[in-house]
Parts: C-alpha cells; structure tokens; sequence
C-alpha cells in the first residue's frame, strides 16, 4: 500500500524539511554499495554473540517498534519511512564474508544473521544474499542463529540442514503477536504470524533446530497473547523460545507512538502507562539484552506468565533476552581440505 513519507527530524542534520501540503508517497529506492568489512563486532557483554552480518540497511517490514531505525540518520536517511524505503544492498557481502572465514585466523565463532537489519526482508528474494552468506557458513563450518519475521527463510532449507549437520544452526522467528490482525497494524509489512507459524512447523520437520521470540513484549498490548504464541510454537516444534522487552530509543518513540495512536486509538494511554510501568516511570530504557529488565508487579507478573507457560508445554526457557546459544554437533562435518605435493 502506497505511505506518506515521513521521518523524524535528522538528528544529525541542522535543517528539517516540513512538506508543504501532502508528503510524497515512501517508493521504494534500493541503494546498492560495496563493503569492506562482512562482518559486524559486538562488544557488549549483554548481547549473546559477537559477530553479526547484516546484508541489508533499513528494512522493509515497517515494524513500529524497530530498535534499528536509529542507525539511519547515520547514512543521511531519516528514521521513519526511510528506514522502511531507503534500503541499502550490500552486493559483494557473499564475497567479502567468504575471503573473511577462510583466513587461517578465523575461528569458526558463531555469526547472528542479523544484529540490525531481517536478512530475510523481501529484498532477498531477489538478491538472495542471505542465502549466499549462510552456504558460505557451512562450507567453512561456522555455526549461525538466525533471527526474522520473514517466511522466506523456508527457501534456504537445504543450506540450513548442511549447516545443522557441519557446525550447529538455529533460527528463530520472531512473533510478538497471536493476532495477524493486530500484527499487521503494528508490523505491516511482514509476514504474518500465521505464516510464520506454519514457517517453523516447515523448518522443524525438516530438522532445523527452531525457537520463538516474543519479541518485543509491549505491555499493555500484546502481553495478553503470550500463552497463544506459545502454545502455537511448541505444536509448530520449537524447542526453545526467549523474550525481548520493548525499548524506545531515540526517534523509535514517537515513530511508535504515532503508530499505536493510529492503530489504537482507545489503547494507546493504556499501552503507554504500562509500559512506564515496567520501566520505572520512564518511556524507554538506554540498556539493551540481559541488562534490560523490567521491573515492578506487571513484569513479575509476566515473568511468571512466560516461564511458567514454557514449562507446560515443554519449551525451554531462554532466561534473558537473546535466543539459545548454539551447540555445535560433537563431530562437525569439516570440508576436507585439499592434499597438497
């Protein structure tokens, strides 16, 4: 559906453009660039991976809430329908990440596809990036997690299986709501969690290891439909499932809020107060992974909620808020090396 353009004022800009009349719709524009480095490094010992590839800038899902959007500004985009719009293309990822992993220094660390961008947005469909990256993985014996909202991951079930088998692959897809309809309004361009559920019922019986994120919890909102998010993973064959508390940072706060005043008229003061709730008095929180909890009865109450809802149905609770580490196979199928006279 066509969008108004519409952003937040640039952080990094000293002007602001204010359209004179109605903005012009959002088209879609890809840029395409060549990277130098494949791979991005966490340094934060609160996020559980160090290394991530991110195919793609911006993302074409939409979702409200996306701690990403702040990043924009940063290559003169805005955070609001930009993100959504402007999408950057790395074109020679699969390339650069392959010269990367066959470096003798390399030491087969688990790789997160990805840590700021869905790898699987519908871009890839055509670039099929993702795809190369992740055969690059398993040809070097390199465990991945994966996380998305996008069905298309169901494409790369054969290079998944070859990594499950040589080095450990997880993915999880990530599913903040029960209710396509109230999914759409919030995330409305990614796929629905109905097809995300029928996504990790695919990726299970073919022997993909598979979790849920119920990611983010936005209290007064969604919390609610945990039990059902739950229970429709576990019959789809996750085997674990983790949570991720909503966080507003910067110019995600009022993108969100506008959005929820839309979709939500009647909901949004309720929404806002509990979400102040489990922050404290506060709209958002400067932390982020294990670091970032909520506090007070609401989040107890969720707390509870969630771990006791994961014990009924025989999920395992990844305390914290980040998906199951990896376990690599206890004798990864190694890519022979060539003899050499």
């Amino acid at each position: 559906m066509p969008r108004p353009r519409d952003n937040p004022p640039n952080r990094f800009e000293e002007a602001y453009l204010e359209w004179a009349g109605e903005p012009p719709p959002a088209d879609l524009r890809v840029h395409e660039e060549r990277t130098k480095s494949p791979l991005a490094e966490n340094k934060s010992p609160d996020i559980g991976f160090r290394w991530s590839v991110n195919p793609y800038r911006g993302c074409f899902h939409a979702c409200a809430y996306c701690y990403a959007r702040p990043t924009h500004p940063y290559l003169g985009f805005g955070a609001g329908t930009d993100f959504e719009r402007q999408i950057v293309v790395k074109v020679n990822i699969v390339e650069r990440l392959r010269e990367r992993l066959e470096k003798k220094s390399w030491q087969r660390e688990l790789i997160a596809f990805s840590g700021n961008t869905d790898c699987y947005q519908p871009l890839d469909a055509h670039y099929e990036l993702t795809r190369g990256c992740l055969q690059v993985c398993a040809d070097s014996a390199t465990p991945v997690t994966i996380i998305t909202k996008g069905k298309l991951v169901r494409r790369d079930v054969d290079v998944l299986q070859q990594l499950q088998r040589r080095a450990g692959c997880q993915v999880a897809l990530s599913i903040p709501f029960a209710s396509d309809e109230d999914a759409r309004a919030i995330e409305p361009f990614a796929s629905s969690p109905s097809k995300r559920f029928e996504t990790l019922r695919i990726l299970s019986e073919a022997g993909i290891e598979t979790a849920v994120g119920v990611a983010p919890i936005i209290p007064g909102l969604n919390d609610d439909q945990i039990p059902q998010v739950l229970q429709r993973a576990a019959d789809a064959g996750a085997s674990s499932a983790f949570k991720i508390l909503l966080r507003l940072p910067l110019e995600v706060g009022p993108i969100f809020e506008a959005r929820l005043a839309e979709a939500f008229p009647l909901r949004r003061a309720k929404v806002m107060n509990a979400i102040r709730d489990v922050r404290g008095g506060r709209k958002s929180d400067g932390r982020f992974g294990s670091r970032m909890v909520g506090q007070g009865e609401r989040w107890s109450a969720i707390e509870q909620l969630f771990s006791t809802q994961c014990e009924r149905m025989g999920l395992t609770y990844v305390a914290g808020e980040a998906p199951e580490p990896v376990a690599a196979p206890s004798e990864p199928d190694r890519p022979q090396l060539p003899l050499i006279f």
